[in-house]
């Protein structure tokens, strides 16, 4: 092949991976909107989008009968019909959705476990699931599957070096469960991979600089996103929040001699002060929102200072424009969100606390999902002609 050949054909491949992100982070859109966004011209765009409409990648539907003036203009949607298997084993639970192009939610199911499941517990788990979920939707095609994992995951080839409170130490979980499927899987640390989510589809949609802080029954984990790049490290490992030592300005806040964030704001310790078993968070969103329990409220408030002290320290770092709390950490915020902001912001220094915004994740608890589904579509979206098109 000529060398102005594989050049036209990387740029065709390029721009037509340019069309398919468009629609799939950002929606359905007219093809003059992807022309207009793109900075292509009409019949390059034209040409683009029949060939993903071929593939199947996307849908046209008819345009706008509202819109009166000049010659309407198809739309463009993403196929609801290519979809990601979406992994998130916790210490209780293996969470399991199949999310389709956009971002949409089309199933979802929770494995309860007595005990944190094993490697082989989800290879197994996903497999049944798949299978299940394969034999009723003959439509549907499976790019791939993504894997949120509450780890250390090395970057290089996403061993899971250690997850501690799963009790996982070196696994090649990826590896055995696409052998398993004989599907391409992809894995990351959860609460990077939920980072991801909410930069793409949820709260920090319009932020280019984000810290997001995911609080889980394995602890806290978080992303770090600087000038749109999701920032992983020389390892993969960056993102450790729970490990790290948190400012506790009273000895009466702190309950865990030497601990690190995870073990004073701590998921358990609202479960046991509130004298719950094991609910899921909307369960536990309602009692923390609701309880005038001296004991609870006393709990609340001890991991809300612990908390804003972190926070205050990653805004006078990171200089993020927003802030963003998943999981538990939502919850507690959520107590007081007025009151929480505030104190962060007064904690940090004036001129980043100015302009740094806190929110909670808006993707509730899809979040971990979509990002792990965001894995499993990033070679399609790279290049729609690879083999995961198909």
């Amino acid at each position: 092949m000529s060398e102005r050949a594989t050049t036209v054909e990387g740029v065709r491949r390029t721009n037509l991976g340019e069309v398919l992100r468009l629609v799939h982070h950002h929606g359905a859109r007219s093809r003059a909107t992807i022309t207009a966004d793109t900075g292509l011209n009409r019949s390059t765009v034209a040409d683009l989008v029949s060939e993903l409409a071929t593939r199947g990648l996307v849908i046209e539907q008819e345009p706008d009968a509202t819109r009166r003036v000049g010659r309407p203009s198809p739309i463009v949607a993403p196929s609801p019909d290519v979809v990601a298997i979406a992994v998130n084993p916790e210490v209780d639970a293996i969470e399991i959705g199949v999310i389709s192009l956009g971002g949409v939610v089309r199933e979802r199911t929770r494995v309860a476990f007595a005990h944190p499941p094993t490697p082989a517990d989800v290879v197994e788990a996903v497999t049944r699931f798949v299978r299940a979920w394969q034999a009723g939707a003959a439509q549907a095609r499976i790019v791939g599957v993504g894997l949120a994992v509450p780890a250390l995951v090395r970057a290089d080839d996403g061993i899971v070096r250690l997850a501690p409170h799963l009790g996982w130490h070196d696994e090649p979980i990826a590896e055995q469960l696409g052998t398993a499927l004989e599907i391409p899987v992809l894995i990351d640390n959860d609460a990077s991979l939920g980072a991801r989510a909410e930069r793409l589809f949820g709260a920090a949609r319009e932020h280019h600089d984000v810290v997001y802080l995911n609080g889980g029954a394995s602890g806290i984990g978080g992303g770090l996103i600087l000038d749109g790049r999701l920032i992983s490290g020389a390892g993969g490992y960056a993102g450790e929040w729970g490990q790290t030592r948190p400012g506790i300005l009273s000895d009466e806040d702190r309950r865990t001699d030497g601990g690190v964030l995870e073990d004073e704001v701590n998921r358990a310790r609202l479960l046991a002060a509130a004298q719950l078993g094991a609910v899921d968070d909307a369960a536990l969103a309602a009692v923390l929102a609701a309880t005038s329990d001296a004991g609870v409220v006393a709990e609340i408030d001890r991991q809300r200072r612990i908390l804003i002290a972190t926070l205050a320290n990653a805004v006078n770092v990171l200089n993020p424009s927003i802030v963003v709390l998943g999981g538990f950490l939502a919850m507690l915020r959520d107590r007081d969100a007025g009151a929480f902001d505030a104190a962060v912001r007064a904690g940090a220094l004036q001129a980043p606390a100015e302009q740094v915004e806190l929110r909670a994740a808006a993707l509730g608890a899809d979040r971990l999902l979509i990002g792990a589904a965001e894995a499993a579509f990033a070679p399609l979206l790279s290049d729609p002609l690879s083999s995961s098109a198909r």
